[in-house]
């Protein structure tokens, strides 16, 4: 019975094989062209804004941007785990030909990353509430030893929950594989899929509390001053709101979406894997927006990061081949940056 029972999984094994290769040439093309244009650029975005706060001493002793360090550090693995996952998995290897040891380490660097990004999100909103909730006691309760334990924490849960596939939470037959992973187990895909569901969720109510508190305050002070004309803060956390939510809904919810269709299903056309497939090429471009929305806006950074650029530009040329490309990405955002130049003071850094 034995010798039956290993007959009948081979045999269903090899029936699984080929049925995640439903890419043709053409947007094999596509989708590799996607990938290596938003990788570089995320990359070399996130990698700044980590030695920008490496390099300042002002902004380590800051929980805050020890927080924006864990988004640009996760978001960063993520540029090159999944560029090197996507790709090979995508074009290079179409028929399965990777064992599944290999290939369930590369999707657990590239879930540790994704969750490290989505958890360092959720921690940032969760800072920023409390810096308006708790203004008077914020900078007690908030020390930089437990930003750091914080972020420790949040890295070794993320590592964790991605690597319960190696430690044997894997799919044993086809029925419960995964139609969009080899070797996921569906319940794991739902357990992930509803997890980041969860913290987007939460993220958005951390920015809904922040935008009401806001309000709150505005009605308050416009009662008490009402001949005064002042920038209404609370429109512009709105709208900082309601950029937050676009992000997170755009770039997440069509690869949650095919995720959570991939557990209630039996079967997955090769139309929707293929939509998958270049959905999930948002889940890449997030990790470029992030930088860009959460960390480069604040003045502080921007200010640290003008400063390391001008100490670069004093070195001599011959031994800092990179510092034009440094400065000029500098002087592009800072000129984009300063349309809102005049209303910066009266606009805190969300």
């Amino acid at each position: 019975c034995s010798t039956c029972w290993t007959s009948i999984t081979q045999m269903m094994n090899i029936s699984c094989k080929n049925i995640y290769a439903v890419l043709n040439s053409t947007e094999k093309v596509a989708i590799g062209t996607i990938c290596l244009v938003i990788a570089p650029l995320s990359l070399l975005v996130n990698v700044l804004v980590l030695v920008v706060i490496a390099c300042s001493r002002n902004l380590r002793r800051h929980p805050s941007y020890l927080f924006m360090g864990s988004l640009a550090l996760a978001d960063t693995i993520a540029c090159c785990c999944y560029t090197i996952s996507f790709l090979d998995f995508h074009l290079f290897k179409p028929d399965d030909s990777f064992q599944k040891t290999e290939y369930l380490l590369k999707l657990a660097g590239v879930t540790m990353a994704f969750t490290g990004s989505v958890g360092s999100l959720l921690v940032m909103a969760a800072d920023r509430y409390h810096a308006i909730y708790k203004v008077s006691t914020y900078k007690v309760l908030l020390t930089r030893k437990r930003a750091l334990v914080g972020i420790v924490t949040l890295w070794v849960v993320a590592a964790l929950i991605s690597f319960l596939p190696l430690m044997g939470w894997s799919c044993q037959t086809c029925l419960s594989c995964s139609h969009l992973f080899p070797y996921v187990d569906r319940y794991y895909l739902a357990f992930f899929a509803s997890l980041v569901l969860l913290v987007i969720i939460l993220i958005l109510v951390a920015y809904a509390l922040i935008v009401w508190l806001a309000h709150k305050h505005e009605g308050n002070m416009s009662a008490e001053q009402p001949e005064v004309a002042r920038m209404r803060l609370d429109i512009h956390l709105a709208k900082t709101f309601g950029c937050v939510m676009l992000i997170l809904l755009v770039c997440w919810l069509p690869v949650l979406s095919f995720m959570m269709t991939d557990v209630v299903t039996t079967e997955l056309s090769k139309p929707q894997k293929r939509a998958f497939a270049f959905c999930s090429t948002l889940c890449l471009l997030n990790s470029g927006i992030n930088p860009l929305f959460y960390t480069l806006r604040c003045r502080e950074l921007r200010v640290a990061l003008k400063s390391l650029v001008d100490g670069l530009r004093r070195c001599p040329v011959h031994t800092n081949a990179g510092i034009f490309k440094i400065a000029a990405f500098s002087i592009w955002f800072t000129h984009l940056s300063t349309r809102k130049r005049s209303t910066r003071s009266l606009k805190p850094n969300i």
